[in-house]
């Protein structure tokens, strides 16, 4: 039996110890066994010599560190209105158990937390250290602007600020830039902004520029741009998504717009739209059109 196919196995074997005590009611052990199996998932995601693992498959296990994250957060906080379920995270199972064979789509929508440590029971007394190594992430996954063609146009998009009631809390806040057509499929690569310049009373400012990876003119009928606003939560120790807000092709036009900011989850197929608040807080972009 391979070295990994044993490795898959002892997370296996974890995983079910914890669901177990979980079950049981035994909390504490069972936040202990997530965290621990949390950890090892995260140390195989950032090994940089681990070819044991594809970049899906690694993706696939960052995102069931979350779940188990998520699912330690909901027993300590008997408030969380971000429950995750004991029977949601046993879903996953399957997913541990067939990691190197499985190739099905992660059933929750949530993200892999590619720049932070967990830290498993015991380790926190080296947070100060693992603080700094994070210092100097969250620089973004911007692209440049792509060549110009004749008679094509490309679009670039100035990231103004965005408002909220809460700015000032949010912490390394960015947002992801995507296209997708009506069926909620990505268009072009989904691109990072690099955490925000400034907050100031309700508005968190970024000033920076978004390429748009396509033509417009090669942008399909119904395709929409999204922008999904991100920040840590350090007591879950993940990424979550806040908010998220879309512009559609016919709002594409030179100059300034804002746009309305909708609850998460993100719905990419625009099917079940949910205000964020009554209060006029909106995401302020500029629109600039190349064309040759």
């Amino acid at each position: 039996m391979s070295d990994v196919t044993k490795t898959v196995q002892k997370w296996h074997a974890s995983f079910k110890k914890g669901t177990d005590f979980d079950s049981w009611g035994q909390l504490v052990e069972a936040i202990d066994e997530y965290h621990i199996l949390a950890r090892q998932l995260q140390k195989a995601v950032q090994s940089s010599n681990s070819h044991d693992f594809t970049k899906e498959q690694k993706k696939t296990l960052g995102k069931f560190a979350t779940c188990l994250e998520m699912r330690s957060a909901s027993l300590q906080c008997t408030q969380s209105q971000e429950e995750f379920k004991l029977e949601d995270l046993k879903k996953l199972e399957p997913i541990i158990k067939n990691i190197l064979t499985c190739n099905k789509d992660f059933p929750f929508d949530v993200q892999p937390v590619p720049l932070r440590k967990i830290l498993a029971p015991g380790e926190e007394e080296n947070l100060e250290l693992e603080e700094e190594l994070d210092a100097g992430t969250g620089a973004g996954t911007l692209l440049p602007r792509l060549p110009s063609e004749p008679g094509m146009t490309l679009l670039s998009l100035t990231i103004e600020k965005i408002g909220l009631k809460d700015a000032g809390q949010c912490i390394d806040p960015y947002i992801t830039v995507s296209v997708k057509d009506l069926n909620g499929i990505d268009l072009n690569p989904v691109q990072d902004t690099p955490v925000a310049a400034r907050k100031e009373d309700t508005y968190i400012h970024f000033s920076v520029d978004v390429e748009i990876q396509k033509h417009l003119e090669k942008l399909p009928k119904g395709a929409a741009i999204f922008f999904e606003f991100k920040h840590y939560k350090p007591k879950k120790r993940f990424t979550s998504t806040k908010c998220f807000a879309f512009m559609e092709m016919d709002e594409i036009k030179p100059g300034p717009i804002v746009i309305e900011l909708y609850k998460k989850p993100t719905d990419f197929k625009r099917k079940k739209l949910n205000l964020l608040t009554k209060k006029p807080l909106y995401l302020h972009l500029n629109q600039t059109l190349h064309k040759d």
